[in-house]
């Protein structure tokens, strides 16, 4: 079953700063987590990650660094900030609060019994 992109697209930051709060991480590296994570359900673009990634280091959330690579190239890695840690525990929550609200509405409603 293919998901509609449109369901990714408001989870994608999430997920992205979810990797990077389990290890630091480059781009093709983050790309290929996510696909094995989620059984290839997710498949990320290189042209909406690296936007995505400028974005949340202008924001603060994660930061960069250049190391080198085991065949001397050197790589771009990203790590989660704490602003970005703080960013990723609300977007949890509200995934959560999300989740039982259209649980809730596909069940036909809130049971009082």
């Amino acid at each position: 079953m293919t998901i509609n992109k449109s369901l990714l697209t408001g989870s994608t930051t999430m997920l992205i700063l979810k990797l990077l709060d389990d290890q630091d991480m480059y781009g093709y590296q983050m790309i290929e987590e996510l696909a094995k994570r989620s059984d290839h359900t997710f498949s990320l673009k290189a042209g909406t990650l690296y936007p995505l990634l400028h974005t949340l280091e202008d924001q603060g959330m994660v930061r960069s660094y250049e190391r080198n690579a085991d065949n001397a190239r050197v790589r771009k890695y990203y790590s989660l900030t704490k602003k970005g840690d703080e960013m990723l525990a609300e977007q949890k929550q509200e995934w959560k609060t999300y989740i039982s609200a259209v649980n809730q509405v596909l069940q036909g409603g809130v049971n009082f019994a």
